[in-house]
């Protein structure tokens, strides 16, 4: 693993799980110190003074990486927190259905099951195929899934454990038309794959900042479409519920988003920093970045693969920066933990874990597949999946 002065990663372990929580590079970091040591030097004019300005700068510069009006950007510590804020803000009917994926993550599929249980409403589950041969076999599920008494649906541009990239430009479309409103959960999408928020044109969509954009931990946006604004509210009642400024000199949304209470801001302010840092590590930008990432996710997936002897269960043009793949022979959430645990005593950070995810099973049942999902960074090099390759491959034989 390559990691000289500009990654922070312990050398002594293979990490191909930058997908979970990523790494921050130093100069992110010193970014980030930049900032604290600002806001600590006089905190009462900076966080009272100077804090809107600079959020203001951030949005500027996160809305033009994302193609994404920044009036509708929030800042949230994280995609999940997002996710929540909108389902807290609406309120469905009893007979309504909210519909997702079999390829969700844990955490969003629990939130639509409480906002299900608090409204008498269902969640309803599109089935997408894994092994899958094509976007159009996603695209069809979901709108497949599709009822009279659909109203919302969380759809993820990049599928956590399955690592698939689904095609949300033609997916968001299909359900406006079909009179359904999408949140579209693209924790994984920036700097991971090209991102045009304002072009996809969903009611609600949220991307984290700590994962392929390498900034702090705890620095997320949540962004809402013009016609939703007013309706969404943040989970934290503050200062901006009665600001007097809201809808004359600044919208009810932005003055309620923008002063929670009294946190630490510099992972946002970081965050826009990053975009540019990180971007300049490669002569190319963010294109040659993403580019190299996915190149070397697909090459480290055929490595895996062939140490595994299955075939590929995604075709590349439904990956970006990450993989997964199944395991032969493990058939239980136990199996998962007892092999992740086994390759991370052996010096290997890669996840592991039953598919689809336990939240989108019935109780107690077990899942389809034990997938390992490998992501690929700029610290990273084919050495690595040789590394895992050669550790499954001595794992003795089962099934």
């Amino acid at each position: 693993m390559r990691t000289g002065g500009t990654w922070p990663l312990d050398p002594g372990v293979v990490f191909l799980n930058h997908g979970s929580f990523g790494s921050c590079p130093a100069p992110v970091l010193e970014a980030q110190a930049a900032w604290r040591a600002r806001l600590e030097a006089e905190p009462v004019r900076f966080l009272s003074g100077e804090l809107e300005g600079h959020l203001e700068r951030a949005r500027a510069v996160i809305g033009a990486f994302l193609h994404a009006d920044p009036e509708g950007l929030a800042f949230l510590p994280n995609a999940t927190t997002a996710v929540s804020t909108v389902l807290r803000s609406l309120r469905f009917e009893p007979g309504d259905e909210l519909l997702t994926t079999d390829h969700e993550y844990n955490a969003t599929l629990n939130a639509l099951s409480e906002t299900a249980r608090r409204d008498g409403v269902r969640v309803v589950l599109a089935s997408i195929p894994f092994p899958i041969r094509s976007p159009d076999e996603a695209l069809d599920a979901v709108l497949a899934a599709v009822t009279p008494r659909t109203r919302f649906a969380l759809i993820s541009h990049v599928t956590s454990p399955s690592a698939l990239v689904l095609p949300i430009e033609r997916i968001v479309p299909g359900l406006a038309a079909r009179g359904v409103e999408t949140f579209v959960d693209a924790a994984h999408a920036p700097g991971m794959v090209d991102v045009d928020v304002d072009g996809l044109g969903a009611a609600y969509w949220t991307g984290n900042g700590h994962k392929w954009l390498c900034g702090p931990k705890g620095s997320a946006v949540l962004w809402v479409r013009s016609d939703r604004r007013a309706r969404i509210e943040p989970l934290v009642v503050s200062h901006g519920f009665n600001d007097p400024r809201a809808g004359r000199e600044r919208s009810a949304f932005r003055v309620r988003f923008d002063w929670l209470g009294t946190s630490d801001p510099t992972p946002y302010l970081a965050l826009a920093d990053a975009i540019g840092l990180v971007g300049g590590l490669e002569p190319g930008g963010w294109p040659a970045r993403m580019a190299a990432n996915r190149a070397l996710a697909l090459d480290g997936r055929d490595r895996v693969a062939a140490a595994l002897g299955v075939e590929p269960p995604a075709p590349d043009a439904m990956l970006g920066s990450m993989a997964a793949l199944p395991i032969p022979g493990l058939t239980t959430d136990a199996d998962a933990l007892a092999l992740h645990d086994e390759l991370e005593a052996g010096g290997i950070q890669v996840p592991v874990q039953g598919w689809p995810v336990p939240a989108a099973r019935t109780r107690g049942a077990p899942p389809a597949h034990v997938l390992l999902r490998l992501s690929a960074q700029s610290y990273n090099e084919p050495a690595d999946y040789d590394a895992l390759a050669a550790a499954l491959r001595r794992r003795p034989a089962r099934g």
